[in-house]
């Protein structure tokens, strides 16, 4: 998937006035910027698991979230820890 050079809704002129905002902004408000598009993208995708899976758990979402966005490999580990921390942990035969 190729993403556009600019979105296609900015014109040139808009998308240099806000490529010049964003290099004149002191480092804390960029920070500040990316931290909360982060969040804004991490709460979306947790929403849509949600509604993906209206009978799951918070914790089964939580875990879920970590398997899709940091693989599997990651996300087994925390299962496994939080299942022997809840005393459901089932060693494999």
């Amino acid at each position: 998937m190729r993403i556009p050079a600019r979105p296609a809704d900015t014109t040139p002129d808009a998308e240099r006035v806000q490529v010049e905002l964003l290099r004149a902004a002191p480092v804390a408000r960029r920070l500040h910027l990316a931290l909360s598009l982060s969040a804004t993208v991490i709460g979306a995708a947790r929403r849509a698991l949600a509604r993906a899976h209206p009978q799951a758990s918070s914790r089964e979402l939580d875990l879920r979230f970590v398997e899709l966005h940091y693989g599997p490999d990651l996300a087994g580990d925390p299962r496994v820890k939080l299942d022997r921390r809840d005393g459901t942990h089932r060693p494999r035969a």
